[in-house]
Formats: structure tokens, C-alpha cells, sequence
């Protein structure tokens, strides 16, 4: 821990940087004065940002209340990564076919009309959970969750193929609930903004209202965003199996999967016992590490990534950050940087290298180093990862 901040009236809130930005400061302490905000206060990871109400990159625990803008509206996204029987010189030179072979079997990029070649079955549980949330929801029944099973989307969900400081093959992916996460989380936090209104609650942001634990909207909520965490997992796992299709179709020498998946999610909420107390935990932009848990922490598409196992730091609510963190906004790093910029950068990696993606370039995102080097009483690195091909759904 870096610093610890408390004002009058307010939870102490504990940061795990000295580089924060004064918004993100602000939305903290905004945070901060909650009065269902457990008394233990707020934490702030090493790769803290600015976010929509709450910061990204931010720990919030609760007692009696949720706030559906906090979880967001990528309900579920994380990483999943794999280690595989593979090793780097059993790569082709041109690792080219390999990502546009990806980016041909996997759907990529923003909206609903994905067209597989092979839709994959929707998980029987999972479609009839899915429909008693949209029996009493009906304004959630216009979706594509049959259709963006296994599709990335864009911004920054990416596929890698990475290689370890030993040289083994790792595939790693970033995606979430796609788009009925999307439409889950902006109709709970219209619920709430309208909830606040009907009894006259000012708060000193107007997204962070919130859904009150005794309330029908607060448990409809927690089992839509459970719903959305879970078809996020399947998502990640339904990709995966595309990708180490894809990959098979171009490297000779057969292979299996040598480590099992860790799949992890960064933005979402579960009720978890913590000073003796059970609580809501929301991370925005964070991933659980109790002791021994496994997790993975991406850099930008130039820079190093790395698996993890958590330390069970109890002044964190055991977590640690999720990534490098946003230096620059997307419209900060398109006005910043170039495609000269970014083809330098990511010389040596696979990837697409033109102005689609400019604002993905590693100079857009805080030192993923330094992101480490702030959490060595949160994780143990295991494995420290290089990508070598990048495909990106923008």
C-alpha cells in the first residue's frame, strides 16, 4: 500500500500507487462518503483510472446496497489463459496465417450481427436462467446472447499467443457478456437513478445510485449480473476452443493443454465474508487473489503480461489490479500518438497495425512494470508473458 487518505465523515480509502490522476482521486472520495461503504474503506489498485461514477481500478465493499454502475456494463469481463505442450520454436516463422485464421473463425468486433460458421449450442441452463430474468424483465428480451457466444467485441478484449520466460506456448483472451451484459447493467442502473429520484436521495454523483439490499430490483439485479458473469465464463471458454482450433489448422505438432484454464473476471460482483462480515465486493477493473489464487494480468499489446497467485492481502479484500491501466482516453491517445507510433511499439508482435487500432498502443497505458512492482504484497508472479501475435476485435 502506497497511501491511505481519510476525511472527515468519509471511509479511509487505501491506494496501492502514488500515480493517480485528480478525477479518479475524486470519484474515490465521492465513493468514500457512502454510508453503506464498509468501514474497512475503499481500495484503489496500482492501475487506477477514471471510470464511469466509480473509478476504474477500485475495490468497494458493501453491506447493505449495490451499485449497478460501479459493476458496469461489461458485466464479466476478464481473461482466460492457457498454457500449452508447446514451445517457441515449434511456432511457424510467419506466425500471419495463424491471426487471420483467428480473426476468420473467431467473430470479432462491436454489435450483434456475427455470423459464425458453426453456432455453438447455448447452454440449456443457461438459456432457461436466462429466460425467467427476461419473463420478469421483458425490456431484456431483445439480445444477442444466442448470437455472441464466443465472439470478442472490440475496444480492448484481444486473443494473444504468448510465450513464458521458459518458452511455453500461452494463449490468453479478453472478453466479457458482450451485449445483453450491456443492456443487464443499463437497465439496473436506470432502476436506480430512478429509485434515487422517487425518494428525493442526493448523492454526490448521480451514477452511483443504488439498489438497497431489502429491495425486489436489488435481487433481480444480483441474479441478472450473476446470469451475465456466468455466460461471460462461457463465452471465454467457447473462444478458446475456437482459438486452439485455429491454431492446430497451422502447427504441425500435435499438442494439448499442459495447464489448466484460469479464467478470471475483473469487472463484476459477489458476496464474499470479509471481517467477519459477509459483503458485496464490487471490482471495477480488479480480480480476486485470496491466497493461492490464480490469476492473470495483461499488458498492452506490446508490452509483458503476467500470471499471478494471490498473497490473500486483507487490506485489499484480497485483489489485485487487472491490468496496465489507461494512461491516455481513447480520443487523448488517437490525438497523441500515430500509426508510425504504434507500428514501433508492437514491432515484433503479430498484429493488426493501423489506425483502428491506434488507441490500443502500449504508450496508451500506464507501465505494466510499475503496475507490478506497486502490488509485491498483493501477488506472486509465476510466469512472466511476451505476446507474439495480438488479433483485436476494433
Amino acid at each position: 500500500m502506497k497511501q491511505v487518505i481519510q476525511e472527515q465523515n468519509a471511509r479511509p480509502i487505501k491506494i496501492w500507487t502514488h500515480d493517480i490522476d485528480p478525477a479518479a482521486l475524486e470519484q474515490l472520495k465521492n465513493i468514500s462518503k457512502l454510508p453503506f461503504v464498509h468501514s474497512h474503506g475503499v481500495v484503489a489498485m496500482p492501475d487506477v483510472h477514471v471510470g464511469i461514477g466509480a473509478t476504474v481500478g477500485s475495490v468497494i465493499a458493501t453491506d447493505s446496497a449495490v451499485i449497478p454502475a460501479a459493476v458496469g456494463v461489461d458485466i464479466g469481463c476478464g481473461i482466460n489463459a492457457v498454457r500449452l505442450s508447446l514451445k517457441a520454436t515449434d511456432l511457424p516463422d510467419n506466425l500471419a496465417p495463424i491471426r487471420h485464421q483467428i480473426e476468420r473463425d473467431v467473430p470479432l468486433g462491436a454489435g450483434g450481427a456475427h455470423k459464425h460458421k458453426n453456432m455453438p449450442k447455448f447452454d440449456p441452463e443457461l438459456a432457461q436462467r436466462l429466460q425467467q430474468i427476461t419473463t420478469k424483465h421483458p425490456r431484456l428480451e431483445k439480445n444477442n446472447a444466442q448470437k455472441q457466444i464466443g465472439t470478442l467485441g472490440s475496444g480492448n478484449h484481444f486473443i494473444e499467443i504468448c510465450l513464458d520466460q521458459n518458452d511455453d506456448v500461452w494463449v490468453m483472451l479478453h472478453s466479457g457478456s458482450r451485449g445483453i451484459g450491456n443492456l443487464i447493467g443499463r437497465y439496473f442502473i436506470e432502476k436506480a437513478k430512478k429509485r434515487m429520484e422517487a425518494f428525493g436521495i442526493q448523492l454526490p454523483d448521480n451514477d452511483l445510485a443504488y439498489l438497497p439490499d431489502d429491495s425486489d430490483d436489488f435481487k433481480d439485479y444480483v441474479e441478472a449480473v450473476q446470469w451475465a458473469q456466468d455466460y461471460a465464463f462461457e463465452n471465454r471458454r467457447v473462444m478458446m476452443e475456437k482459438t486452439i482450433a485455429a491454431m492446430r489448422r497451422h502447427i504441425k505438432k500435435p499438442f494439448q493443454i499442459t495447464q489448466e484454464a484460469i479464467n478470471c473476471h475483473h469487472n463484476y460482483v459477489e458476496q464474499e465474508k470479509h471481517f467477519g462480515r459477509k459483503l458485496w465486493v464490487t471490482r471495477k477493473g480488479a480480480i480476486r487473489a485470496r491466497e493461492g489464487d490464480l490469476g492473470v494480468i495483461p499488458g498492452s499489446m506490446g508490452q509483458r503480461s503476467y500470471i499471478v497467485r494471490g498473497k490473500g492481502n486483507l487490506d485489499s479484500y484480497c485483489s489485485c489490479a487487472h491490468g496496465a491501466g489507461r494512461k491516455f482516453s481513447r480520443s487523448a491517445a488517437r490525438k497523441h500518438f500515430s500509426v508510425d507510433d504504434l507500428r514501433a511499439q508492437t514491432e515484433g508482435v503479430e498484429c493488426r497495425k493501423d489506425a483502428a487500432v491506434l488507441d490500443e498502443l502500449p504508450a496508451a497505458y500506464k507501465n505494466i512494470d510499475e503496475v507490478m512492482d506497486n502490488q509485491k504484497d498483493l501477488v506472486e508472479v509465476l510466469h512472466v508473458l511476451k505476446q507474439v501475435v495480438c488479433v483485436k476485435g476494433a
